[in-house]
This record gives structure tokens, C-alpha cells and sequence, in this order.
């Protein structure tokens, strides 16, 4: 039996390659496993699925405004913490923190530029600070952005991407409801578009007020969009809810969203509503 036996030192293999982590991400629609770098230039959009992973504030103003055209607002806007608000963190520190881990001072950014050539105003919404929550600061500079917009007669583009009101602000948060929906009743005044595109997931307060007043309300496929969650709703009426309740393609169905737009259409899309509003 000897004769079976090796007797040579088996193959040697190079030095073993060691994968950095975070080079690969699995899609939460069909769980394929895909390389950052292809997702980043595909517009992170899944190529198997076609599911739109979640991007942040700067990307969809990279992605829409002509480069060298954006000019940001009103960034050093800060919130404080006028109710000395406490749950298991100090609402002082979660903004300290979501400050650090951001490096933005608020959940939006508003900035003008042009998109192939035509100039407009845009309010981007960052889901990665505090859930993109409206506090008091967000909505005064949805509010500052529909003010430049109308001064400069421009059209406004307000992209959502919120849980909702921020709670830890009481009913200073509930206010801006109030006062982002007046701001854009002014801009109606002016016959200038307002472009609301709703972002995966657009919920709460933000819904409730300045996410559903565009003269054309633009979604992205499969964002979850409603007031409250689907679990609440379901509690709340003691039925189940329909399949694909509060996703972009069923209100789309209900006549709620106007068009579910690829983001790799978007800025044809909004380019295409412009030029039109413009004739």
C-alpha cells in the first residue's frame, strides 16, 4: 500500500491573499453579493434586480447638477436642543454624533445649480443623520430653499429621504409642517415648478406636509412611502394590507405619485419637466 503514499511535499500555494472588508455588499432585493466599486458605477443600483440601494445627499447632487454648477446655503445651520431632551442618549450628543459620522451639520442640503444648463434650486434630504428626521433646522432651510427659488425664479427640487419628524423636538418639529407648507403655497404664486422625488423610505411628518405638494411628485422604484409604517396601520385597522401597501409602485397605482423614475432617468426626467414648465 505503500505505493499510494506520497512521498513528495504536497504544492506549495503563494501566500495566502487576504479580501479587505467592505469591498462587497449584498442586495437586500435579491441578495446578490456585488463588488462596491461596480455598484458605485451603476448609480448604486443593483444590475441583477434592479433594486436601488440608498445613496446620500451629496450623491444625488453629484448625479443631477451639471459639474462645477452647485453652490451650497445656508450650511452652518445648526440645531440645538431646546427641550434638554434625554432617552437612552442625550439628543445634544445623537447630534454630536451624527455630526462626526456625516461630517454634515443638519439632515439637508440646499444648493443651486444647473442641470444640463438650466438653473435651479435643490433641497436634498440625508436619511444618515438621525434617520434624515425633520427637526426645526431642516425645515428652515426647506423654507430658505423655496425662498431663494421663488427670489431667483428658479424651479425647486426637494428630494425626501426622512422617518419623519424629529421627536426630540416636541412640537418645534411638528411646526415646520406647517411652515414648509406655507413657503411653498408663496412659491405656488409664481407659476415655478415645484419637483417633489420621494426617496426610499419617505414617512412621517415629511409626507404629511412639503414630500406631497409638488406640482409633479416623482418616486424611485420600490421606495417605501407613507405616514405612518405599514405595522402601525395594520394594528391600528385590524386588516391586512394589500400586497406592496405604501411602495412607490403602488401609489403610483392610486394616482399619489406621478411617475417611478430609474435612477438612471432621473436627471433626463427632471430635465424633460423643466423644459416643459419653460415653454
Amino acid at each position: 500500500m505503500d505505493w499510494f503514499r506520497r512521498v513528495k511535499k504536497s504544492i506549495l500555494s503563494s501566500e495566502k491573499k487576504q479580501i479587505p472588508d467592505g469591498l462587497w455588499v449584498k442586495c437586500d432585493g435579491c441578495e446578490e453579493i456585488i463588488y462596491k466599486k461596480e455598484l458605485a458605477n451603476n448609480q448604486h443600483v443593483c444590475h441583477k434586480c434592479d433594486y436601488h440601494f440608498r445613496i446620500g445627499s451629496q450623491q444625488y447632487i453629484d448625479m443631477l447638477l451639471d459639474e462645477g454648477s452647485v453652490e451650497e446655503f445656508n450650511q452652518h445651520i445648526k440645531s440645538v436642543d431646546p427641550l434638554d431632551f434625554k432617552a437612552s442618549k442625550k439628543y445634544s450628543d445623537q447630534l454630536k454624533n451624527a455630526r462626526h459620522k456625516t461630517g454634515m451639520e443638519e439632515a439637508v442640503r440646499s444648493v443651486t445649480g444647473t442641470i444640463n444648463s438650466m438653473p435651479l434650486t435643490m433641497a436634498v434630504m440625508d436619511f444618515s443623520f438621525i434617520g434624515g428626521s425633520m427637526g426645526s433646522v431642516v425645515g428652515e432651510k426647506i423654507a430658505r430653499a423655496t425662498d431663494k427659488a421663488r427670489e431667483n425664479k428658479t424651479p425647486l427640487v426637494i428630494i425626501s429621504s426622512s422617518g419623519g419628524a424629529r421627536m426630540m423636538e416636541g412640537a418645534y418639529s411638528l411646526m415646520q409642517m406647517a411652515k414648509t407648507s406655507a413657503r411653498l403655497k408663496l412659491f405656488a404664486e409664481e407659476n415655478l415648478p415645484f419637483i417633489s422625488l420621494l426617496t426610499h423610505p419617505t414617512t412621517g411628518g415629511v409626507t404629511a406636509s412639503f414630500a406631497m405638494l409638488g406640482d409633479f411628485i416623482l418616486a424611485e422604484p420600490g421606495a417605501l412611502i407613507g405616514f405612518a409604517g405599514p405595522r402601525v396601520i395594520k394594528q391600528t385597522i385590524g386588516q391586512d394590507l394589500p400586497e406592496g401597501f405604501q411602495r412607490a409602485e403602488f401609489l403610483l397605482d392610486k394616482g399619489f405619485v406621478d411617475r417611478v423614475v430609474d435612477r438612471h432617468h432621473l436627471k433626463q426626467e427632471l430635465t424633460t419637466i423643466i423644459e416643459f414648465c419653460r415653454t
